[in-house]
């Protein structure tokens, strides 16, 4: 069923004036992602609720790998078993004694 305009119908094309097409100055370019690079590769995905400090080689090594697992397997939210196999996928592994875990208590972790 073909709908036909009544014969009052007016159209106003309004891209004449596309502003879009203009150049116009901006105090920061913003688009070219320049400013966020500047920043270094290492703040480019990690979460921004985390706290703002220096994270130290390990830190930003497992981040980026637990990153590349995310994106790889469009896993946004993983599961413990699956943060553990990147660990060992890393290479890490359980070789020394339990020692207390690490914050304000002075608990021991779970033992196997």
């Amino acid at each position: 069923m073909t709908q036909t305009a009544p014969s009052n119908f007016c159209v106003t094309d309004q891209r004449r004036n596309d502003r879009r097409k203009r150049t116009i100055p901006v105090a920061i370019e913003r688009r070219s992602g320049k400013d966020r690079r500047d920043q270094g590769e290492r703040r480019r995905q990690i979460d921004p609720t985390t706290c703002e400090r220096d994270y130290n080689n390990d830190e930003i090594d497992f981040m980026k790998a637990m990153d590349q697992y995310k994106r790889d397997n469009r896993r946004p939210f993983p599961t413990w078993s699956e943060v553990l196999e990147v660990l060992r996928a890393m290479g890490y592994r359980k070789v020394a004694e339990p020692s207390p875990m690490p914050g304000l208590g002075n608990a021991m972790p779970p033992s196997s």
